[in-house]
């Protein structure tokens, strides 16, 4: 296999657990986001912080992690005597 098929591979074997486990835990944070009463303000920002965290960690995770991974290992491969 090349070195992007294994990259386009790896990436839809993992692309399931990361969706799945990444949403499960923003939709576990909307309860904290929707908070009313006493301190609801600090529970909105702790959760909207979380939430918004989550979702970049999904996108580099599932976007930019493997790009890396592509170009790391070319110049290791090409570097290699």
């Amino acid at each position: 296999m090349t070195l992007l098929d294994s990259a386009i591979e790896a990436s839809k074997l993992r692309l399931r657990p990361i969706i799945m486990t990444s949403l499960a835990f923003i939709v576990g944070l909307i309860p904290l986001m929707r908070a009313v009463g006493p301190s609801a303000i600090g529970n909105r920002s702790i959760g909207t912080g979380a939430a918004g965290g989550m979702v970049l960690g999904v996108i580099l995770g599932v976007f930019i992690i493997p790009v890396l991974y592509v170009a790391f290992q070319y110049l290791h491969e090409k570097n290699q005597w």
